[in-house]
């Protein structure tokens, strides 16, 4: 059965963005995009809420920014070919290899699950936090960058259970980015 995980980049006091929405102290150097190139390439189906299906949109074009190095090339050569799957009460339409939720997230994610494929990722503080209360997250990563931000959006929800994790992989990166991959326990 795939399993669905959550990965963001997170500051070390918890926000994977600041009080204003600002994401710029997040920007991956190299190595580390080739590491998120790696795992994304690995996926099966990118679960989006509407504002990162909009942010994300840009590399469904990325080709054609002559200001990209082959890293940046080649990951949008495989965030296009990806399978999204869009949640959104607003658009009424997507566009690329997405298509809109027509289910709830429970209701999505077990279908989804117990098809064949490659793993399911979900991003975005909204739709994460949607799964997490729904307890379908199998799989947390964590790429901690050295900032406080002192506000923001958190990357959990404050929830009404504890969940219990075991820390299934850890890497640190030449940017001091550490990762932390935890697995239910």
């Amino acid at each position: 059965m795939r399993s669905l995980i959550y990965s963001m980049t997170v500051s070390l006091d918890g926000f994977i963005a600041g009080p204003r929405g600002e994401i710029d102290w997040s920007a991956p150097d190299d190595e580390l995009h080739r590491f998120h190139n790696d795992r994304v390439r690995e996926q099966g189906v990118q679960l989006c809420g509407r504002r990162l299906y909009e942010e994300m949109a840009y590399w469904d074009t990325a080709e054609e920014d002559p200001a990209l190095g082959e890293t940046q090339l080649e990951f949008a050569r495989i965030w296009r070919e990806l399978p999204k799957l869009v949640f959104s009460r607003t658009l009424e339409s997507v566009e690329g290899n997405a298509r809109l939720a027509t289910d709830g997230v429970a209701e999505e994610v077990a279908r989804l699950k117990a098809q064949p494929g490659g793993d399911l990722a979900v991003g975005g503080a909204g739709l994460a936090a949607a799964c997490a209360r729904l307890d379908l997250i199998d799989e947390y990563q964590l790429f901690v960058s050295p900032v406080v931000l002192g506000g923001g959006t958190p990357y959990l929800p404050p929830l009404e259970e504890r969940i219990e994790l075991a820390l299934a992989e850890t890497r640190t990166f030449g940017s001091r980015v550490v990762y932390l991959r935890y697995r239910r326990a």
